[in-house]
């Protein structure tokens, strides 16, 4: 069973990932972090600039989820100025050890394969970062993705596309393909943490967390995962069945356990 943990908004959600994340990187000085994007992954990433201080993070490496295909690395919302804007610049990482895959047409046919392979030379994931979205699906992982997926070339769902054209001038300026994570490279980081926000969440986090196991909703896959924290706040909670137990357990767990 996940942990999952409810918090009254998500500064107080940011504010828990951030310190789990210093308490790795004290542990260990190259720690390798998951790095998710979009607006879910934020208050991590705001509370961690305000404890980085006096940490040294020069060896910290990352792997984002996910790129578009075919969008200029330079243009604002590709995944690669995403993640050096809200993370590497803010944090004072060293942008040569933060990688995000390859989404140029050169080489698209083997980028995948490049990517897993320097994730394995990485070491692996340490802890991954996970937004989900309200049909389910996990980086761009949609409904129908195999749990045993690598890293590769998606098809992006109308749904999809259109929750992203919030970041674009129109729908028809999101990418329709995309490349990231399989599921199985997800399932193979050491640490997962899923957080969520707001009643649109509600249903996919339910699903993800106590529904059945399926390739119908990806965050599913998460129950398949020996070490699993989610960090939901009270409405993205609101479906969740087993709701006061995970605040029991929460309240009664020992600090020294972390997440």
């Amino acid at each position: 069973m996940a942990e999952v943990v409810i918090v009254p908004d998500a500064a107080r959600a940011g504010a828990i990932v951030a310190d789990e994340i210093v308490a790795l990187i004290r542990r260990r000085p190259d720690a390798v972090l998951g790095l998710a994007t979009g607006s879910t992954p934020l208050p991590v990433y705001e509370a961690l600039h305000g404890r980085i201080d006096g940490v040294d993070v020069s060896q910290v490496r990352g792997f984002a989820l996910d790129e578009y295909v075919g969008l200029d690395p330079a243009h604002p919302e590709s995944y690669r100025s995403v993640i050096t804007r809200e993370v590497v610049e803010p944090l004072g990482l060293d942008p040569d050890r933060i990688r995000t895959p390859d989404g140029s047409l050169a080489g698209i046919e083997h980028a995948g394969e490049d990517y897993e392979a320097a994730i394995e030379a990485a070491g692996g994931v340490d802890l991954q970062i996970l937004g989900v979205g309200t049909d389910g699906h996990i980086g761009f992982n949609e409904p129908g993705s195999s749990f045993a997926s690598r890293t590769r070339v998606k098809t992006l769902t109308r749904r999809t596309r259109e929750d992203n054209a919030r970041f674009f001038d129109t729908v028809d300026e999101v990418p329709r393909h995309c490349i990231t994570q399989g599921i199985g490279t997800i399932l193979r980081a050491r640490h997962l943490v899923l957080l969520a926000f707001g009643e649109g969440k509600a249903a996919a986090v339910a699903g993800a967390v106590e529904g059945p196991v399926t390739a119908s909703l990806p965050g599913s896959a998460i129950q398949l995962h020996p070490h699993v924290t989610v960090v939901v706040d009270e409405a993205a909670a609101s479906r969740l069945e087993r709701a006061d137990y995970y605040r029991f357990a929460w309240d009664n767990k020992p600090v020294w356990q972390g997440i």
